[in-house]
């Protein structure tokens, strides 16, 4: 348990990354329309972003609520557009229509990245077979985190999940980082951290106001201390 944690915060805008920053966060997940769950930023907005702070930045690549990928030509621009505006880390992850990784759509993302760190998000809790995902998953370049609650209802569920997978680190398909978000809660921190989990990640945690609302350093400052408690 003494590796730090690392805390990852959603942003929506520089407003929010700045109070991220100064909580504690140590990288942001930027996207747009949580209504949708998350979709990708403008170039525009990546850009204030990049500029208001000096985390780390992961993009969303997403264009349609859900996990099908959709148009991969429209995704395939907007990761050249916001990679062209500096972007050099992103989160994806897309599921075909029998819930294995949709690699045709993956791959030809990954492929445009051309080297950037990524992170396949929570399709993973709704794939048809986890460990074959994982497997699946594994030798594409760049992929390097996980973000999942270990199930699809959120870490309530999921919670028994992520400690067996946390256990496995470093078999194989199972060498990147579990990026624990999805109902995460402070109570789920003790036994996450105690099992060997690396990597947390909050969104709605850390807006007491609601997703009306914008990021409160101090939510973010309380998430700090209890991972590096």
């Amino acid at each position: 348990m003494s590796e730090r944690a690392v805390l990852e915060v959603i942003a929506l805008d520089p407003q929010d990354a700045i109070a991220a920053q100064a909580g504690g966060a140590d990288r942001l997940e930027l996207v747009t329309d949580m209504a949708a769950d998350g979709l990708t930023p403008s170039r525009e907005t990546f850009g204030r972003i990049r500029e208001a702070v000096d985390v780390p930045l992961r993009v969303m690549l997403r264009v349609a609520d859900g996990f099908a990928a959709g148009d991969i030509d429209v995704l395939v621009a907007r990761a050249r557009e916001l990679r062209a505006e500096g972007a050099r880390e992103f989160v994806l992850g897309f599921l075909d229509e029998a819930g294995n990784p949709d690699l045709v759509a993956v791959e030809r993302l990954v492929a445009e990245l051309d080297g950037c760190v990524w992170t396949f998000h929570r399709a993973i809790d709704r794939a048809a077979d986890r460990d074959s995902a994982r497997k699946q998953l594994a030798d594409l370049p760049g992929l390097d985190t996980y973000l999942t609650a270990g199930a699809a209802g959120g870490v309530d569920e999921g919670l028994s999940t992520l400690l067996t997978e946390a256990a496995r680190q470093g078999d194989p398909g199972y060498e990147a980082r579990i990026l624990v978000g999805g109902g995460l809660r402070l109570e789920h921190v003790p036994a996450l951290r105690a099992g060997g989990v690396t990597g947390f990640h909050i969104g709605g945690a850390a807006r007491p106001g609601g997703w009306a609302a914008p990021v409160d350093a101090d939510a973010v400052r309380e998430w700090r201390a209890a991972l590096d408690g």
